[in-house]
């Protein structure tokens, strides 16, 4: 019993936000009128030296420790130190992820120029914006948690799809990019090959988040109101997730700061084929109906090699040539999220003005 109801393994990440709460606390008290002036820093000289042995790693931790709080555990202490460590690991999180926005938009900008009850302790004491409204709320409220762990999920299910991408395109069969040494291994039986284990790790762990995001949601479903001993299960959720995250956005900036970009494999792969839609707008944009463009591509009299197909109608003119052009078919589309040089480069200073906005915040 003493074992499953300890979480002072896991707890032991909280010593720092646990003491500087118990300032904050020890703070309010005083101010009300409750401890002296004298017991207030008597106290604040205690923690400082409990702080500075958790530390050093000198502080003992006994078998018999439940958790990592004071003897008189207090409920709300327990959510307030987890508000604290969430807030100061989500600054550095942050931090991460707009390091690989940074690189994502370096990339794209440098491959387009090269082609182109005393409660006063939860609030300013501790920077929170405001105490809870409700007191039951104040103990059992984990909505913070799981806002946390989905918006995770979420990164995690991009970054999954920005590997899988990347790992088709490194295949031998297409050819577009190659990872660095740094973030791939070789094959014992086949030393020229590269495998992209950075990739298929970020893309595993994607699937470790979701479990702890629905894990977390499931404990909470079936909680009747008020504190239960449930949220012991909280920590360990977030904590893993947050280690996840600050393994796997270091290494996806790698990835993508360090990846080689084969231009003219890309242009081997373009097909004729891929135009076929093109061809279809231009007759829309002469004033066929959309409906009716593959009855007139069948009832043509002339013969393009290229698409293998007949293509003919009264309605080409000397322009139709444009649409056999790869690059025009990308610069085309020049409204706002279009394919176009111009298009893309917009969306890319829209992110430089966002990492400036966020990087103002912090």
């Amino acid at each position: 019993m003493e074992t499953l109801n300890s979480s002072m393994a896991s707890d032991q990440r909280l010593s720092e936000v646990d003491i500087r709460g118990s300032m904050a606390y020890a703070k309010a008290l005083e101010k009300s009128g409750i401890l002296t002036k004298g017991d207030l820093e008597k106290m604040l000289s205690g923690l400082e030296k409990i702080s500075e042995e958790w530390s050093r790693g000198a502080f003992v931790v006994n078998k018999s420790d439940e958790d990592i709080h004071t003897a008189n555990e207090r409920r709300l202490k327990v959510v307030t130190d987890l508000r604290l460590y969430m807030r100061n690991s989500c600054s550095v999180l942050s931090a991460h992820l707009l390091q690989f926005i940074k690189t994502l938009v370096e990339r794209a900008a440098a491959a387009h120029v090269q082609s182109g009850k005393v409660r006063a302790a939860d609030g300013p004491e501790l920077d929170f914006a405001s105490i809870s409204l409700n007191s039951m709320d104040a103990t059992s409220e984990r909505d913070f948690v799981v806002e946390f762990l989905f918006f995770a999920s979420l990164l995690m299910i991009h970054l999954s799809k920005m590997a899988e991408d990347l790992i088709i395109y490194s295949t031998k069969e297409f050819g577009f990019v190659t990872l660095s040494d740094a973030y791939s291994t070789g094959s014992s039986l086949m030393p020229q090959k590269k495998n992209p284990d950075s990739l298929e790790l970020i893309r595993s762990k994607a699937g470790r988040v979701f479990g702890r995001c629905s894990g977390m949601m499931m404990i909470l479903k079936g909680l009747p109101s008020t504190y239960n001993k449930d949220l012991q299960e909280d920590k360990e959720a977030v904590f893993d997730v947050i280690d996840t995250l600050s393994s796997v956005l270091p290494v996806a900036t790698g990835v993508i700061s360090t990846l080689q970009i084969h231009k003219e494999n890309m242009e081997k792969a373009l097909s004729p084929d891929m135009l076929a839609t093109d061809l279809a707008l231009y007759l829309v944009r002469k004033g066929l109906r959309l409906h009716t463009v593959s009855a007139t591509r069948s009832e043509g009299q002339c013969y393009t090699p290229a698409l293998q197909m007949p293509v003919t109608s009264p309605l080409f003119g000397t322009d139709v040539s444009q649409v056999w052009d790869y690059a025009n078919s990308v610069e085309q589309y020049t409204t706002p999220g279009g394919t176009s040089k111009s298009s893309v480069m917009v969306q890319i200073e829209q992110l430089r003005e966002l990492l400036k906005r966020q990087k103002d915040l912090f």
